[in-house]
């Protein structure tokens, strides 16, 4: 009678033991931040991404209710054959559970399929491509950020609107700036305008001597720029040199960033038009994680993709937290991000749709003279609002498979 209450004893201490280790393990996610940590697009995602990740990891307030949360990052070299190596590797041997940052949009759909094979989750805030919630959408990704189709309804339609009715382009010659390039002449043709050409350009380009050229001599009002980073900074430093602008040409920069205006300097990039989402001097929210992310990361504010990382976990967290736990299985999670309203101090209240498209408002900015800018870092004039119901494809038009049509 003694041994048979001793095993019962033993049996129902291991049970208990058991399901504790299980709902510790429960509560426990690794976040892999894989971006560009060395290349072009090194100072709009990569280690800035990392530190905002941190941040999240942090104002989430869930180390304190007893969650245990890391976060990882790797350099993806802008090489989708390296991000999806790196990224079996951080899922079958470092757990992770979360993918974030995601710059390049070959890189954004190769991981966006691998989460889904694995059931992890994809946050994107560093990939453009609309294809993310296009045609190879997926119920484990949210595209946070912005998109192709929001840079050229945003740029693209005010140009044309403005005059600008016919372009040339300029294109890096990958995933993103073909969506770039396709969306943008679409907004532009829908809007009255027309495309004269386009010339493609290698990633990473040094020297864009032969295409500025070519734009030059198609005498479109618009060239634009469907390129980012570097290419798009080393761009426009060279049209300066071949008198595009002074020849009565307009750039377009499809998608810039704060750190390329800064690196193009007030006095080259003065007067660009571009759209984003995020701006580190919006308000007083934004001013104040913007001070708090430079007290860590030295180089430049939080951009766009940075913002995001940090805003797509704190509802990431929101989500574990509603589910009490299970972060493993990724399906799960991203509906329940669908499930739930978004709220941040960086991009205000929002909502997550069934094709995965984070939906915000986008804002037309304009760079400063000089003369304008009052403090470091203050380069932006706000030129419009777009509003989210505006901003982002609409959800009828959507070829995303998870869209139930009436």
């Amino acid at each position: 009678m003694k041994r048979s209450i001793a095993a019962l004893v033993l049996t129902t201490s291991l049970v208990f033991a058991g399901a504790a280790l299980a709902q510790t393990m429960d509560k426990v996610v690794k976040v892999g931040s894989l971006g560009d940590q060395s290349g072009l697009y090194q100072d709009i995602g990569g280690p800035g991404s990392t530190i905002a990740a941190q941040m999240a990891i942090e104002d989430s307030r869930l180390l304190a209710k007893g969650w245990k949360i890391d976060v990882i990052s790797a350099d993806h070299q802008n090489k989708p054959d390296i991000a999806v190596n790196i990224g079996k590797q951080w899922i079958d041997v470092e757990k992770v559970d979360v993918f974030v940052d995601l710059a390049s949009s070959g890189v954004g759909l190769a991981i966006a399929n691998l989460a889904k094979d694995k059931n992890v989750v994809n946050l994107n805030s560093g990939s453009a491509s609309s294809d993310l919630t296009g045609a190879q959408c997926s119920p484990n990704t949210v595209h946070w950020v912005y998109d192709t189709y929001m840079l050229a309804n945003g740029t693209g339609k005010a140009l044309v609107k403005s005059g600008g009715d016919s372009w040339f382009f300029l294109t890096a010659d990958y995933a993103f700036g073909q969506a770039l390039e396709r969306d943008t002449s679409a907004v532009v043709i829908a809007n009255g305008g027309k495309v004269l050409g386009s010339v493609k350009h290698p990633l990473n380009n040094a020297d864009f001597s032969s295409f500025l050229l070519q734009a030059q001599s198609s005498k479109a009002k618009i060239v634009g720029l469907a390129n980012a980073g570097g290419d798009t900074t080393n761009a426009i430093k060279q049209a300066a040199e071949f008198g595009i602008v002074a020849g009565g040409q307009k750039l377009a920069g499809m998608l810039m960033f704060i750190t390329d205006v800064n690196a193009l300097g007030l006095n080259v990039a003065q007067g660009l038009n571009f759209t984003e989402t995020f701006y580190w001097d919006m308000n007083d929210q934004t001013r104040a994680f913007s001070k708090r992310f430079m007290e860590r990361f030295k180089k430049n504010p939080p951009t766009m993709v940075q913002a995001g990382v940090y805003s797509s976990l704190i509802h990431y967290f929101k989500a574990l937290e509603a589910l009490g736990g299970n972060p493993h299985d990724g399906r799960a999670v991203v509906a329940k991000m669908k499930e739930l309203p978004t709220d941040d101090p960086l991009f205000g209240k929002g909502s997550i749709r069934a094709d995965g498209r984070k939906i915000h408002p986008a804002y037309l900015f304009e760079v400063k003279t000089p003369a304008e800018s009052k403090y470091p870092w203050d380069y932006y004039k706000l030129v419009a609002t777009i509003p989210a119901d505006e901003a982002w494809l609409p959800l009828e038009k959507s070829v995303c498979p998870l869209v139930k049509k009436s």
